[in-house]
């Protein structure tokens, strides 16, 4: 072979190589996906930012993507790495509301809400009616116990989109932090066809307090029962464990064990999950002339206009394991005080203060109820509640007999 020719095959050979290369080398959209496939569907963000950088490096001004490693960065708490990555995007082009959305995510959760806040009010003078960008606002106010204004944006955002149930969900927790001061008082009339005689009458003044931990409740119960008077004494609590969790204490004595349990305690852990999900465990125990445990355990869903909950009540006996089970549906027709609910039920409940003595009964017999309930605010400041019961009860073996409820309740905030 003449060994001049030998550059003319080399070059071409090296032609070749470069276009088998080039044929191999993906586009900007495919590392994209790649990346997405990596965060998402492997959880390997180091993978995710390599394929990121790489779009990127040939194609420097594809927002996305940087949005995208922006986020990778914040879940792999590479807080100043995820910060650049925004401000590269929102200084090009300042009405993204994407990478306003992830920064003011990337500040609220690193315990910024100040800055949270700021990015949020910026995006939204590009867009006022973003409800994504108004419910990170009212977070951002809520940390900052700004109640008040926060309560307004939730209001803004049912007012045009009443089945948001994210906005629900967040203006529930409002409604508990809003104001200081709350006092309420309520009437509860218990009557039977069969088991007893004398109807039962249950009065109730509650005051509570909104304090940094959490809510404070001190209540004072009235019971006729069995034609005794009694006085029950009950403290509740709700602290504030994280942005996540939050509790439920109880603690309550009385000065009789015939109208009310002598002694009642409870606790409860409550997780907010995501996609408006709330999940709860926890104890109840009361003690009348002798001690009662029972477990509880509920799953609850903010979805449109709607709540729903469903619990269960479980209490060990000597020889099997009583089952209490209910499902709450909430129809918000207003604000957050505003609703219609519907309850149905199997069993007693222990947070049933008109008729949880009945846990004492020695047949733990078969009950079905339902109810349903009216709450209205007026001026935010006032609610008025009605709830109308009624339980078919097996009360002896084989013997059923009806009871009827009747509840009244005035609530005002302060």
């Amino acid at each position: 072979m003449n060994l001049k020719k030998y550059p003319f095959y080399l070059l071409i050979a090296l032609l070749f190589s470069l276009q088998g290369f080039t044929q191999n080398k993906f586009s900007s959209d495919e590392l994209f996906q790649q990346a997405r496939t990596a965060a998402f569907d492997k959880k390997d963000y180091p993978l995710a930012i390599a394929l990121s950088k790489e779009a990127l490096s040939s194609s420097p001004d594809y927002a996305d993507i940087r949005i995208f490693l922006g986020r990778i960065y914040t879940w792999s708490d590479k807080i100043d790495s995820a910060r650049n990555c925004f401000e590269t995007v929102l200084n090009k082009t300042p009405d993204n509301e994407d990478a306003a959305a992830a920064y003011a995510d990337l500040e609220y959760w690193n315990n910024n809400p100040t800055k949270s806040l700021s990015i949020c009010e910026n995006a939204l003078q590009f867009h006022p009616q973003s409800s994504q960008l108004l419910l990170k606002k009212a977070k951002a106010l809520i940390d900052l116990k700004q109640f008040t204004s926060a309560n307004t944006i939730i209001s803004q955002i049912l007012k045009t989109d009443p089945k948001n149930d994210a906005a629900r969900s967040l203006g529930e927790k409002i409604k508990f932090l809003s104001f200081k001061n709350k006092i309420s008082i309520s009437y509860d009339y218990i009557s039977f066809d069969k088991q007893f005689d004398d109807p039962w009458h249950i009065v109730s003044l509650d005051y509570g307090r909104t304090t940094k931990m959490g809510s404070v409740i001190g209540r004072v119960n009235y019971g006729n029962r069995f034609k005794t008077n009694a006085l029950q004494f009950e403290a509740d609590a709700y602290p504030r464990i994280s942005k996540t969790f939050y509790s439920y204490v109880n603690a309550g004595f009385s000065d009789s064990s015939g109208v009310f349990p002598k002694f009642r305690s409870g606790f409860s852990l409550y997780a907010n999950l995501p996609k408006s999900f709330e999940a709860e465990a926890g104890f109840r125990y009361l003690y009348f002339s002798s001690a009662t445990w029972i477990y509880t355990a509920s799953v609850g869903k903010y979805f449109k206009n709607y709540w729903f909950n469903f619990r269960t009540y479980l209490t060990p006996g000597t020889t099997a394991v009583s089952h209490s089970y209910s499902l709450t549906t909430r129809y918000y027709y207003k604000e957050n005080d505003d609703f219609i609910a519907l309850s149905l039920g199997t069993g007693i409940s222990p947070d049933d203060r008109s008729n949880n003595v009945q846990l004492t009964n020695l047949y733990k017999l078969k009950s079905n109820r339902i109810s349903i309930d009216f709450r209205n605010s007026i001026n935010k400041f006032n609610t008025i509640s009605v709830s109308l019961g009624w339980a078919h009860q097996e009360y002896l073996p084989k013997v059923t007999g009806n009871q009827y409820l009747a509840s009244l309740s005035y609530l005002r905030k302060f």
